[in-house]
């Protein structure tokens, strides 16, 4: 009866850990997908410096005004391309993560934790960006990450299922 007890409590305590992460993610990924949007929208818009603005926001826009070459629009419009798939992929990945699916737990690690990681290796070390929204949305996919990989590699028999 007691070891039932701390079976139900221990699963129950890994699907919210899930869920946790799936809403961690969710949040990421409607972020990623509307910023792809936005800077997608300058670019057509021919304002590289107002995409550019958009991204590395900790610099003053002032010095961004600039002739850019089409070529930097072009770099930086495939960049908002990436920033809306991943934002796809790991948004469509969380409601598959809230049922504890491996695989969509690894694939949004993989897509999310990567993207998050060279943004915080250039723009956050680079001190390009403000901590809201950059730097607290690769908190937000390094807890979704450690949540799920916690309840994933725990070893645990009960855990989510």
């Amino acid at each position: 009866m007691f070891g039932e007890l701390i079976r139900n409590t221990t699963r129950t305590i890994m699907n919210t850990l899930l869920k946790i992460s799936s809403v961690l993610w969710i949040i990421w990924g409607l972020v990623h997908i509307l910023a792809g949007v936005l800077t997608v929208n300058f670019i057509l818009a021919g304002d590289i410096a107002g995409a550019v603005g958009g991204i590395a926001d900790a610099i003053d826009p002032a010095i961004l005004q600039m002739n850019y070459p089409k070529a930097a629009g072009a770099i930086i419009g495939q960049h908002a391309f990436n920033l809306l798939w991943i934002g796809l992929v790991t948004f469509i990945s969380a409601f598959y993560v809230w049922k504890g699916n491996r695989n969509a737990i690894f694939l949004a690690a993989i897509t999310g934790g990567l993207a998050d990681l060279g943004y915080f290796l250039f723009m956050d070390l680079g001190g390009y960006v403000n901590l809201v929204p950059g730097t607290v949305m690769t908190l937000v996919s390094s807890a979704a990450i450690i949540l799920s990989f916690y309840v994933t590699f725990s070893g645990n028999k009960e855990r989510a299922s």
